[in-house]
């Protein structure tokens, strides 16, 4: 039996040893469980947060021995898994923007609005953001979220929704425009990383 300590290996290896040993794979969920949380719970919420992770997890070990072991970090597959659980609650999430943005809760996208708070007053901010996140079309929202929220780069995104680097530019470019229109020209997407 390998075993793979968890923090000496890349994800890689943690994947391919997971195909003997079963048990490396929660090596992945140790690294990413908290990441993939936070991402999940900002986009639909603590109370479907949870379950889209354990499901994310669930579909990637199923799926693991389909990994490129070419790739070396598994975090933008990991991301890809949790978009497509996440795309599958759709309607939970529309809610979300929609209750958002007519009750202004505080905790609402507390990632997006420590952002914005550098550019506008984060309070007021909150339930026009909330709703402009609620029209974007799905893969403007998802390449916008996944910078601001997960924290990828351009490239990660591009692998991770499986489409073209010039795609994700366009697309960050389209939902900030669409963002900043909703918020009368204010744009707090401007520290949303420049990452490329």
């Amino acid at each position: 039996m390998t075993t793979v300590a968890a923090g000496s290996s890349c994800d890689a290896a943690i994947i391919e040893a997971s195909w003997r040993d079963t048990e490396q794979f929660a090596v992945l969920y140790d690294r990413y469980a908290a990441q993939l949380y936070r991402y999940a719970h900002r986009r639909i919420g603590p109370e479907f947060a949870e379950d889209v992770v354990a499901d994310t997890f669930l579909a990637a070990f199923r799926r693991r021995r389909e990994y490129d072991l070419a790739r070396p970090d598994a975090r933008p597959w990991l991301f890809g898994i949790v978009t497509k659980e996440i795309a599958g609650r759709r309607r939970a999430e529309q809610a979300r923007y929609r209750m958002l943005s007519r009750a202004g809760v505080d905790d609402t996208v507390d990632g997006m609005a420590d952002r914005v708070a550098i550019a506008v007053t984060a309070q007021a901010v909150r339930a026009p953001l909330a709703g402009a996140l609620g029209r974007l079309a799905r893969g403007d929202r998802d390449v916008l979220l996944l910078i601001a929220w997960g924290d990828l780069s351009y490239e990660e995104v591009a692998e991770t929704l499986q489409i073209k680097l010039g795609t994700v530019r366009s697309r960050l470019h389209r939902a900030r425009r669409q963002i900043k229109e909703a918020l009368g020209g204010s744009d707090p997407t401007t520290v949303l990383g420049e990452n490329s």
